[in-house]
């Protein structure tokens, strides 16, 4: 895939020591926006996402999982527990604007690439370092994923439904939203660098970010010692239709069960004590839905929803993820990609979210095989054909 035209971050080098999600998101957020980004990976199998997805191993295709973060990159495949291997590893390092990694801290340590390891010999250096839990503390030593950042920081407790106390959303949102943080602070940390000349550290965690995804519900917990569910705290439905599902919002309307016996031509409920003000209408709103759900019920889901658009009461139907991919918004948006996936076969994948009026994101490279291209990076540091079949005979590159 060739490069379109001149990209924001063009002329950029990225290492990506990353694995799972977190550091890979990060890379990739960068090597969509132009940098170049180079994977470093370790052993037969690289990446430990590759080997998750085993319905596409068993059936002989590069796994899906990989894919999604891991387009516009490179892959070498290093043996860092090698003299030989580390070598390789700082002659990259040597010519590099920004690190990533995902290893936690006795690893890195063990591996002589903390921070403080590198800044004095590459001062310029943007040092992007992504864990569970932070790199101190308590819980330093624990492995992070997702799910245990939400089980942890109060999550998988606000599902919104009083009849289930916890649940585990099965979507990775904190590992991406991780990702997306860790490549937001590398940015001001390069912007940065054109004023001082050098770079610094930055770092995020699993567990910060899942809090951070709750900073409004932890504003009014601190400060007011109240709890918000945007879910139980409005009035709110989910409706069957003749062919789907319809979810319908009281959010940021002064009487919302008003509105909806409106679009239903029915006598408004609100006039009613237990539905007299949007406290009432959220508390009692099985009650109020009982009443509305026959008539949803005999509506198709386009026809719900143009009534309720009708009189501005907020509704959207529940898609299922295949039906969102399908969508004409998503089509207007550009929001799906062509991806070349080990030069086997070219797929479609979800792009870059962030729109550049300029410089866009875009997909110059496809999604690497373990190790693809270290002949190619090796030669471009200098290294001849006969050394690197020498250092792969030896196992330091594959």
């Amino acid at each position: 895939m060739q490069n379109l035209q001149q990209q924001a971050l063009s002329g950029i080098r990225v290492l990506d020591l990353g694995e799972i999600m977190q550091a890979p998101v990060a890379a990739q957020v960068l090597g969509d926006l132009g940098a170049e980004v180079i994977k470093v990976e370790r052993g037969v199998n690289g990446d430990m996402l590759r080997g998750l997805d085993r319905d596409s191993l068993e059936a002989g295709r590069p796994g899906a999982y990989f894919a999604a973060v891991n387009r516009n990159k490179r892959s070498i495949a290093l043996n860092l527990k090698s003299t030989e291997g580390k070598d390789i590893l700082h002659q990259l390092l040597a010519e590099t604007d920004v690190l990533i990694h995902s290893y936690r801290t006795a690893a890195v340590e063990r591996l002589g690439l903390t921070y403080d390891d590198l800044q004095e010999r590459y001062p310029r250096i943007v040092y992007g370092t992504a864990t569970g839990f932070g790199e101190t503390g308590p819980y330093a030593h624990k492995a992070g994923q997702d799910m245990l950042a939400q089980a942890l920081s109060g999550m998988a407790r606000s599902c919104g439904d009083p009849s289930i106390s916890a649940y585990v959303h099965p979507v990775p949102m904190v590992d991406y939203a991780s990702g997306m943080a860790l490549a937001q602070g590398i940015l001001a940390a390069l912007f940065e660098r054109e004023r001082s000349g050098r770079g610094q550290k930055v770092s995020v965690n699993l567990f910060d970010t899942a809090l951070s995804l709750q900073t409004l519900e932890s504003a009014s917990l601190l400060m007011d010692r109240r709890e918000t569910n945007w879910v139980t705290d409005w009035y709110s439905g989910i409706f069957e239709t003749t062919d789907g599902l319809l979810l319908v919002l009281g959010l940021f309307r002064e009487n919302p069960l008003q509105l909806a016996c409106k679009a239903l031509g029915i006598d408004d409920l609100s006039v009613q004590p237990s539905f007299a003000s949007p406290q009432l209408q959220a508390a009692n709103k099985e009650a109020a839905n009982a009443v509305l759900r026959p008539l949803i019920a005999r509506l198709s889901t386009t026809g719900a929803a143009e009534l309720f658009d009708g009189v501005d009461l907020l509704c959207a139907p529940l898609l299922t993820l295949q039906e969102a991919l399908d969508h004409p918004q998503t089509r207007h948006n550009g929001t799906l990609v062509d991806v070349e996936v080990e030069g086997v076969r070219t797929t479609r994948l979800i792009g870059s979210p962030v729109t550049l009026s300029r410089t866009p994101a875009q997909v110059r490279r496809g999604v690497p095989a373990v190790g693809e291209h270290s002949d190619e990076i090796l030669h471009e540091l200098g290294v001849s054909e006969s050394r690197v079949q020498t250092l792969r005979s030896k196992e330091v590159i594959r």
